[in-house]
């Protein structure tokens, strides 16, 4: 059975000056479109894979690993399965700025 589990935390609900993304899923091939923010993102990986487009690169991201997408970079991920994507997303902003390009 597929599961997902996403959870948005505002630094600015908080006090904090970050806003984080906590995720969970077992959907293989799910993820965001391609898109942007203004300031940088940190990827934590936690468990599982994904396949990462940064800007031109693309690379495949895996537990234990951190990715940082610089500010005003495209980026988007796909889950690779079938193993579960754990990851936690920390965006340095207290809150969350999205500017969708596809």
């Amino acid at each position: 059975m597929a599961t997902e589990t996403l959870e948005n935390v505002e630094g600015r609900d908080i006090g904090s000056g970050v806003s984080i993304i906590r995720e969970r899923t077992d959907v293989d091939g799910s993820g965001p479109r391609l898109h942007q923010h203004p300031y940088r993102e940190t990827f934590v990986i936690i468990h599982g894979r994904a396949r990462f487009t940064i800007g031109d690169d693309e690379r495949e991201g895996g537990a234990g690993e951190v990715l940082v997408v610089p500010a005003d970079t495209p980026h988007k991920f796909a889950v690779i399965g079938p193993e579960t994507y754990e990851a936690v997303h920390i965006h340095e902003s207290d809150r969350f700025v999205t500017e969708w390009l596809e």
